[in-house]
């Protein structure tokens, strides 16, 4: 079967993030065709864009061109704080797989059921793969569930669990990965923070793939510029421990 993992050419699959950066709508978006073509050219193996300093209708224009330019490599959208757009500009611009930061938990229990039928029925009208982040940064804890009940639930709404640590560009710990790996069995698990060629190596041994954004940049923090000595630097690791899980 068939699951978010197979729209990638490569195992571990290692995704550049697109924040949407710019001072005006045209800096944004030559911002953006630049750093998509040094993503394609390091070998990056999916491209995610995302709200985080950008407007929706910046990233709409961002997400058209992708789509009008059919990249070899997939690609998708983060519509942070708005799920249900994110859903739509996947569906109207051809996005393979979308982000929401928190597939359960994060509401209060009362409206967990809610927040079920909400993703039952956008799943239903959007074939973008889902990637659900659990116990995510900046995401409010209201469960009243254990971690092993609130992933059993997410793997219901979502075709892959995000994970991270306490905020962007901070390292995800290795006892959290493990964790999550245990408790989802061969369910697709991605880390989506704190990636670098000196922790990678050893979390590609329990993750199916990573979100890298902080690291690609030429400051290593969120507000940089994507870097291609970083990216290739990254990539270059990844490979050889591709080869090593083989």
């Amino acid at each position: 079967m068939e699951n978010i993992l197979s729209c990638f050419k490569e195992k571990k699959p290692i995704i550049g993030l697109i924040h949407a950066k710019g001072t005006d709508d045209e800096d944004t978006m030559e911002r953006a065709v630049r750093e998509i073509g040094i993503y394609l050219d390091g070998g990056i193996d999916g491209i995610l864009v995302e709200t985080y300093f950008g407007t929706y209708s910046q990233v709409e224009k961002i997400l058209k061109y992708l789509c009008d330019a059919k990249p070899e490599i997939p690609y998708g959208i983060n519509c942070l704080n708005v799920d249900v757009m994110g859903f739509e500009l996947a569906g109207k611009y051809g996005c393979q797989f979308l982000q929401v930061d928190s597939v359960v938990g994060h509401v209060k229990p009362r409206d967990e059921e809610s927040l079920g039928a909400f993703f039952d029925l956008y799943r239903s009208k959007c074939s973008a793969y889902v990637m659900g982040g659990v116990r995510f940064k900046y995401q409010p804890v209201l469960s009243e569930n254990s971690l092993e009940e609130d992933l059993e639930i997410a793997k219901t709404r979502c075709d892959a669990v995000c994970v991270t640590g306490e905020g962007t560009g901070l390292e995800t710990s290795l006892s959290k990965i493990k964790q999550f790996r245990d408790y989802l069995g061969d369910f697709p698990l991605f880390v989506c923070a704190g990636v670098t060629p000196e922790n990678v190596s050893q979390q590609i041994k329990y993750a199916d793939g990573f979100v890298v954004g902080s690291y690609f940049k030429d400051n290593f923090k969120d507000n940089g510029d994507v870097c291609r000595e970083h990216v290739d630097r990254l990539m270059s690791v990844v490979k050889e421990s591709r080869k090593e899980q083989e």
